[in-house]
C-alpha cells in the first residue's frame, strides 16, 4: 500500500509541477556608473515635440491628449542630444489609457506638406501600455510591426523572417511583475544587433536582428504619444550610458 501511495503521490506531484508556468529567471544587471540624465530637471530643453501635448512638471515628463487637443497621428518627443548606437537606457513610466512607447535607433520622418504633426518617427519601439504581459514587447514603428513578444527570444534571419528560438519565461508570469497604474522601471540595452528589454528588473524580450535591409545599428531616441481617445503617459529619471560599439553577431 505504501509503495502504491508513494507512486501515486509522485505522479500527482509531477503532473502539478508540469502544469505550473515557469517563473521568470532572467533579471536585469546592476545599473552602471556614470549614467547621463537626459532632462535638465526644469523643462523640455534639448527635446522637440508638440508643446500642446508635452510638458515638464515636478521633474516628470508628461504627454497628454484631450478632446480639445488630440494627437494628429502618433506623435513624438524627440531627443536632440545626438544619435544612439550601442547604449543602456533606464527610466520609469506610468500610463493611463491608450499606449505609448520608447523609440530608439529610430529616424525622424520628413513631415508631409502642411502637416500639423511634424514629429513622426520610425524604428524600434519598446512598448509602453497598461496591459500586463504586453507592455515590454518590441515593435517596429512604421516598419515591420511586431518583432518580439514578451517572454520570447527571437532571431531575424538575413531573409528578414523572424523565428522564436527560445523562451525567457511564461508571458503571464512576467506580466505579473507590472504595476498597473503605478511607476514601472524600464531598461533597454542595445549592443550591435542584439537588443534586450527589462521591466521591473525582469527581462521581457531577447532579440537579434540579422536583417541587413531593415535593422538599425544607430538612430534617434524619442518618446511616443499615441493617436486615439484621450490619454496620458509620464516618464521620469530618464538616463543613458553610451557603450563601446560592437559588431553585429
Amino acid at each position: 500500500m505504501r509503495t502504491w501511495m508513494t507512486l501515486l503521490l509522485s505522479l500527482v506531484g509531477t503532473s502539478l509541477w508540469a502544469n505550473d508556468p515557469p517563473a521568470p529567471a532572467v533579471t536585469a544587471p546592476p545599473e552602471p556608473k556614470d549614467m547621463m540624465p537626459l532632462f535638465n530637471g526644469k523643462d523640455l530643453s534639448g527635446w522637440d515635440g508638440d508643446p500642446k501635448l508635452w510638458s515638464f512638471v515636478n521633474r516628470v515628463v508628461r504627454g497628454e491628449t484631450t478632446k480639445e487637443y488630440p494627437a494628429q497621428g502618433n506623435t513624438f518627443l524627440v531627443w536632440k542630444g545626438g544619435v544612439l548606437k550601442d547604449f543602456e537606457l533606464r527610466l520609469s513610466f506610468r500610463i493611463q489609457s491608450g499606449n505609448s512607447g520608447i523609440q530608439y535607433r529610430s529616424k525622424l520622418l520628413p513631415p508631409k506638406p502642411n502637416a500639423v504633426n511634424r514629429w513622426v518617427v520610425s524604428g524600434y519601439q519598446a512598448e509602453v501600455e497598461n496591459t500586463p504581459g504586453k507592455v515590454g514587447f518590441l515593435y517596429h514603428e512604421k516598419g515591420r510591426g511586431y518583432l518580439c513578444n514578451v517572454g520570447d527570444k527571437v532571431e531575424v534571419g538575413e531573409d528578414g523572417k523572424p523565428k522564436v528560438v527560445g523562451k525567457l519565461g511564461d508571458r503571464k508570469a512576467i506580466g505579473e511583475t507590472y504595476k498597473k497604474g503605478d511607476w514601472n522601471d524600464y531598461i533597454i540595452i542595445a549592443k550591435g544587433n542584439h537588443i534586450v528589454h527589462y521591466l521591473n528588473g525582469v527581462q521581457t524580450v531577447d532579440f537579434i536582428d540579422n536583417d541587413p535591409k531593415n535593422r538599425a545599428l544607430e538612430g534617434i531616441l524619442a518618446l511616443q504619444l499615441h493617436a486615439g481617445p484621450p490619454m496620458w503617459v509620464e516618464f521620469k529619471d530618464v538616463r543613458i550610458k553610451m557603450l563601446p560599439s560592437s559588431e553585429p553577431k
